[in-house]
């Protein structure tokens, strides 16, 4: 059981430093917000990294930076990869075929970092 995640939820990576908003698509609405669901996997547009600076070698760009810094980590702006749907998404309640997106989830991106739900936006209702 968790709360599900609706637009104006919000996002954390263990490689960033910062928030991600989170916009849901569709006309499913739990408490008169969109609900996502976990093919709402679109960088920039159902998870934005506002401000999000990542911190990931593995990031091209953040090793890049480091390598010129001679070694010193230098965060650089999150251009974030996902690698595919939101993990372990409601089996029981579903959109369109697909599952609700609970606080329990998770998204992972391909520079190492797993994008976990902070707020899901979402506080009264329960899925199951």
């Amino acid at each position: 059981m968790g709360l599900p995640v609706v637009t104006g939820g919000k996002a954390m990576c263990t490689m960033g430093m910062g928030i991600f908003n989170i916009t849901a698509v569709g006309n499913v609405m739990i408490e008169n917000k969109p609900v996502l669901t976990t093919k709402d996997n679109v960088p920039f547009f159902n998870v934005a990294p506002m401000g999000v600076m990542c911190i990931s070698l593995a990031n091209p760009m953040v090793a890049s930076a480091t390598a010129a810094a001679l070694g010193v980590l230098t965060p650089q702006p999150c251009v974030p990869q996902f690698v595919g749907p939101w993990i372990t998404g409601t089996i029981s309640c579903r959109v369109k075929g697909m599952g609700i997106v609970d606080n329990t989830c998770s998204l992972m991106c391909a520079y190492g970092g797993k994008i976990s739900i902070t707020f899901p936006g979402a506080v009264k209702t329960i899925v199951r």
